[in-house]
């Protein structure tokens, strides 16, 4: 960042030093005889006083006038009228208008600096043609004394400026530094989200910036910490069937020959539980990792599919399906399909005999609404916030499984924008409720 911050200083600076000076020298060189008018003290009223002076007084009076100039100022004037004559012939010698006149084909310097003015009075209304001759050392010493209040003008304008683009600098520099910063703390997983909270009240990009990259570091802390607390979950989890596996297997090398065979059922019960739990690993890892596009999904057909499996797997249970016509939506068939299944299928495993399984599908506004309903005990109300958790059940749970479905069908409806709501029915029950945008969501 310090080159950076050199760089922008540096271009500022020079930007502002290059214009000052180039306006400086180009008003001079194109400005420089009408600069000398209006500034010197000797000439900038001198034609309208004389004017003055000599309508009014006469010409001996005007010429006492500009005699006074002359001795304060060194400066001597002649005034010629309309048709070119001499009003005021001036003090110099005739010579020196001899001198001037050849020099154009001599190779010294007149003594003199030659200036011309036109005048029109504003009474009379006649036009003069002042002609001043100022000794070149009294024009530099003149000069000098006049630039020294530019000259300092323009350095406290460099300074002002120079410390402007100081702070201009700052300004950009210094949020990228911070930014610089959390970028290093996220790759080093240290990131604090209130490391940019200064930055992030600022109403310029920087700050909406910073509020993007809070959300960011904020997504992907989440992530890393989610994907950590799977890994601890999964092998949790896969020690318990591994556990019995090996001790059936112990078992079984100790036995005689026909306990041996007693014990095959409880081996391959136990491969298929392992098998139905790597199956669920692998469904709840693909729902974050689907690339496939978003496409049209008939809402419609693919709930009476889940519902016809669901009254296959389980016949004796009644499953209801009530659904609006016509629901389509933006998303992934697949994904939805496995979460609809997982919330059926948990129905299914908490619902008394004889009390039959509620499947609703409206629309409203924006969104579709996919309720899941079961006659069931329910869930504890301080449980209800941790359910959706990959490989969490509720305390007292018997019935089998291990705690993926709700996390799938909750994974998959962020996947299409939309949230799971999992609560207890007023009337009694248990309700998963889908709430999914018509639009695409974003992958």
């Amino acid at each position: 960042m310090r080159s950076l911050f050199w760089r922008i200083l540096a271009s500022f600076w020079l930007a502002i030093a290059l214009v000052a000076g180039l306006s400086i020298l180009l008003g001079h060189m194109l400005n420089q005889d009408a600069w000398i008018l209006s500034r010197h003290p000797g000439l900038n009223t001198l034609a309208s006083r004389w004017v003055k002076h000599y309508e009014q007084e006469g010409l001996e009076a005007s010429q006492r006038f500009l005699e006074r100039r002359k001795q304060r100022y060194k400066i001597d004037v002649q005034v010629l009228d309309d048709s070119g004559d001499a009003v005021v012939p001036g003090t110099f010698p005739r010579r020196a208008e001899d001198f001037e006149r050849r020099q154009h084909n001599d190779e010294r310097r007149l003594p003199w600096r030659r200036l011309t003015e036109e005048y029109t009075s504003p009474t009379t209304g006649e036009t003069y043609l002042l002609i001043y001759r100022i000794p070149h050392p009294e024009l530099m010493a003149w000069h000098r004394e006049s630039l020294i209040w530019p000259l300092s003008a323009l350095g406290i304008a460099l300074v002002v400026l120079t410390l402007f683009s100081l702070l201009v600098t700052l300004s950009i520099t210094r949020p990228l530094s911070r930014l610089r910063g959390a970028v290093h703390d996220l790759g080093q997983t240290s990131y604090q989200q209130n490391s940019l909270a200064r930055l992030a009240v600022r109403r310029d990009e920087f700050g909406v910036l910073a509020n993007d990259f809070n959300k960011m570091g904020a997504r992907l802390q989440s992530l890393i910490g989610s994907q950590r607390q799977l890994l601890r979950d999964v092998s949790h989890e896969l020690r318990s069937p591994l556990a019995r596996l090996r001790i059936a297997l112990a078992l079984a090398e100790r036995a005689e020959p026909e306990q041996r065979h007693a014990l095959w059922p409880r081996l391959t019960r136990e491969c298929d539980r392992l098998e139905d739990l790597i199956s669920e690993i692998l469904v709840l890892a693909r729902v974050d990792a689907e690339q496939a596009h978003a496409e049209p999904v008939d809402l419609n057909a693919l709930l009476g599919s889940v519902r016809k499996d669901a009254q296959l797997s389980v016949p004796e249970q009644e499953v209801r399906l009530e659904a609006e016509p016509g629901l389509t939506l933006q998303g992934w068939p697949t994904l939805l399909e496995r979460a609809v299944d997982n919330l059926v299928r948990n129905a299914l495993r908490f619902s008394p005999a004889g009390q039959p399984i509620e499947i609703r599908a409206t629309r409203e506004q924006e969104h579709l609404l996919l309720s899941v309903r079961d006659h069931g005990p329910g869930v504890e109300p301080e449980h209800l916030a941790q359910l959706g958790e990959p490989f969490f059940r509720a305390p007292g749970q018997e019935t089998p499984g291990h705690g993926l479905g709700l996390a799938i069908a909750r994974r998959a409806a962020e996947r299409h924008g939309g949230t799971l709501v999992l609560e207890n029915h007023p009337q009694g029950g248990f309700v998963a409720r889908l709430e999914l945008p018509v639009a695409q969501a974003t992958a």
